[in-house]
């Protein structure tokens, strides 16, 4: 009897051994597939970031937030190199300390890291220390891992995580930080065709409006704000003759004329930027062109009742200007309505070609 209790406990233990294995092997499996739904989601919240309609900084700025959250680090710091300069792009460290986080590239111990595109991880083991990048700063940070940011082999700049705890990061799961990375790089790289949109505008000197550029970018971020907006294009149509009879500079007075009252009869709210040559754009955002027809009319009755004297005056009467030539402006107008997400250089293409077909002598104020 003793042998068969023996022999029952022996196979009893065995197969508790065998089922915890079992268990613990599906407890991995079910961690492994937590993490990989956790990663998922954190993939998915990226992507619907970057179809998002925020600026490129600010993008950036919730990518930051977003690896903050989900992965419950400290501080999390986005340095991009576009060229000439470090630009802190995204950070939840105090702004005292961002000169030195934007300087890390000339600091000896992360430069070999840049230089062999390998991350570095730094901890302190007494709490007196403090880790050699930091300058005047005390227990803000005791560990930090370092990572360069390469796209297509060249680099762009680093992203660094630090924690307030010593060797916070020994036990991180590295394929985790890479997979962070990989997505910080990606983000990056898409946006970078978003961020030369943004920028390429540029100040017209005539002006001082903004050029076309700035509708494909900046102001189309404006406008998908709103559901809808009214796109209105207007032309000087006799600056050719005006040019012709009285020179280029009274025809740059003339636009220069025409912005001025035309800026000053349009909210701030509104877009006005200079098209091309003697077309504009005024863009009313979050409006419908019905309600905007007769706001346009009073501005166009307004723009041509300007008078730019281009005649010397009578020396025996400084008053006697009846004779005296004068400049005058006509206009065209075309409308369109601009509807959130669709494309604008479609929208603008379109009004542009009805102002090019459209007859000289035509000054109207048309819907299409």
């Amino acid at each position: 009897m003793v042998i068969v209790a023996i022999i029952v406990s022996v196979l009893t233990n065995i197969l508790l051994i065998l089922y915890n294995l079992s268990l613990s092997k599906k407890i991995t499996v079910y961690k492994n597939a937590e993490v990989k739904m956790s990663h998922s989601k954190v993939v998915q919240d990226f992507m619907d970031t970057i179809g998002s309609d925020m600026p490129v900084d600010d993008k950036i700025r919730t990518i930051n937030d977003i690896i903050i959250e989900k992965y419950n680090i400290k501080y999390s710091t986005i340095v991009v190199f576009n060229g000439a300069e470090y630009i802190l792009k995204a950070s939840n460290v105090d702004e005292k300390f961002w000169d030195v986080l934007k300087n890390l590239h000339n600091d000896e111990m992360f430069k070999d890291s840049i230089m062999t595109a390998t991350p570095k991880y730094v901890t302190i083991n007494n709490a007196n220390e403090r880790l050699t990048y930091q300058k005047t700063e005390m227990g803000r940070a005791k560990s930090a891992m370092f990572f360069p940011l390469y796209i297509d082999n060249i680099y762009i700049g680093y992203w660094i995580i630090e924690s307030e705890q010593m060797h916070a990061f020994d036990n991180m799961d590295t394929s985790i930080l890479g997979v962070i990375k990989d997505n910080i790089i990606s983000v990056l790289k898409t946006v970078s065709y978003q961020t030369t949109i943004e920028n390429i505008y540029r100040e017209d000197v005539t002006t001082g409006l903004n050029s076309a550029e700035y509708i494909y970018g900046k102001g189309k971020i404006q406008m998908d704000k709103f559901d809808q907006s009214t796109v209105c294009m207007f032309t000087i149509n006799n600056i050719e003759e005006i040019n012709e009879e009285f020179g280029r500079d009274i025809g740059t007075e003339v636009i220069k004329q025409v912005v001025e009252v035309t800026d000053n009869n349009i909210s701030d709210e509104y877009i006005f930027v200079r098209y091309l040559g003697p077309k504009f754009i005024i863009v009313f955002t979050g409006t419908d062109s019905e309600s905007v027809v007769d706001f346009v009319k009073n501005i166009k009755e307004e723009v041509e009742n300007i008078k730019v004297n281009v005649g010397e005056e009578d020396d025996e009467d400084e008053n006697e200007n009846e004779n005296e030539d004068v400049a005058t402006p006509i206009l065209n107008f075309v409308m369109a309505t601009y509807y959130k997400g669709t494309g604008i250089e479609e929208i603008t293409k379109k009004l542009e070609k009805y102002l090019n077909d459209a007859d000289k002598e035509e000054s109207d104020i048309v819907c299409i």
